[in-house]
């Protein structure tokens, strides 16, 4: 009894330890949570007043990136931007991407007589292209529809590690069946040649022709295979057919030798089976004939905008495109912004600076 109250006192002390290192952990963890949003709150502050401080030198930094726009504007020839909007019926999407790609590189190198040679342009016309722009056509609604379909195909372990913002990250923009390729020009010109020829130079590609020609083959042997399948079925349901009037009008089994089953487990026709049968292999026949649609063609042309072009005065941004006069205000106020910014941290670091240098 001795030794079990003595033990008792113990266990009491070691557990009381215990939570007390517990408490104290979570003690430390808010603490520091706590000097996290402090620093936070501190830099914050520290940017505002930094702001407030050189508010008339960033303002004139912004209203002449915005004049200069402005100026760029007037002075300066308009781009011009004509698009297609196309559907992908097969992977092309790497190889359309990696194709954009040389012909910016064409124009970059001035190369105007391959350009030209390789999308059906004369050199003065090549000349006239300022560049080419091909991007995904997805919307939010459509990702959040692709990660459950994908999410849904995975077990329980593997979808429960995989984040939605990890999973748009990794979509490669290629592997979207929708695209949207883009020509900006120096002048207001027809580009659907062009954007034929671009199309016309991936359908051409071997590799995806004969990936064309396998898909149409097994999809016309399949068809047809259903297709007397339905034949056979249609045959077969006469056949009933027959039989059942035979036996009603003498109410006897049929001398064919195909008996049935009834109302008492012995009468009743496989009749209505056939039927679902026969709607069962018209469905597939319909689905085959649809994918023979989809894939008489590599790319399918969905439209074409503005065929002579429409005034481009955007820029890209961080991904976003705005106007022309708000970017070069953006980009003035951050050319101002940084060199300041640099200036005070120098001057931060002075305060500590040690004596002896």
């Amino acid at each position: 009894m001795d030794t079990a109250n003595n033990h008792k006192p113990n266990e009491d002390v070691e557990i009381g330890q215990l939570f007390k290192i517990i408490g104290k952990g979570f003690e430390n963890m808010f603490r520091f949570i706590g000097s996290v949003f402090n620093k936070f709150f501190i830099a914050f502050v520290w940017l505002v007043f930094f702001i407030r401080k050189r508010i008339i030198i960033l303002s004139a930094a912004a209203f002449l990136g915005l004049i200069t726009g402005v100026i760029i504007e007037i002075t300066f020839p308009p781009t011009y931007k004509s698009t297609l909007s196309i559907k992908q019926n097969y992977e092309t999407g790497e190889n359309l991407y990696e194709s954009i790609k040389y012909y910016n590189g064409l124009l970059k190198d001035k190369d105007y007589n391959v350009l030209g040679a390789t999308l059906g342009l004369t050199v003065s016309a090549s000349e006239e292209i300022v560049g080419f722009e091909i991007e995904p056509l997805i919307t939010e609604n459509e990702y959040l529809v692709m990660f459950d379909r994908y999410i849904g195909n995975l077990d329980s372990l593997a979808a429960s590690k995989i984040e939605y913002v990890d999973y748009v990250n990794n979509t490669k923009d290629h592997k979207h069946k929708l695209q949207q390729i883009s020509i900006k020009s120096k002048t207001r010109a027809d580009f659907n040649s062009v954007f034929t020829n671009i199309v016309y130079n991936i359908e051409t590609n071997p590799f995806f022709v004969n990936e064309q020609a396998k898909d149409m083959s097994e999809l016309s042997l399949s068809k047809t295979a259903l297709e007397e399948s339905l034949i056979q079925s249609d045959s077969l349901q006469q056949t009933y057919k027959r039989v059942l009037e035979q036996q009603l009008d003498s109410n006897t089994t049929s001398e064919i030798g195909i008996t049935f089953e009834g109302d008492n487990d012995r009468d009743k026709t496989r009749e209505f089976d056939l039927y679902k049968s026969d709607i069962e292999l018209r469905e597939k026949i319909i689905k085959i004939e649809r994918e023979l649609k989809d894939k008489e063609n590599i790319i399918d042309l969905i439209s074409s905008k503005q065929d002579n072009g429409f005034v481009d005065n955007t820029k890209s941004l961080f991904g976003f495109s705005i106007p022309a006069k708000i970017f070069y205000s953006i980009t003035a106020l951050g050319l101002a912004f940084l060199p300041l910014l640099g200036i005070e941290f120098l001057s931060y670091l002075e305060k500590y600076k040690p004596k002896n240098l």
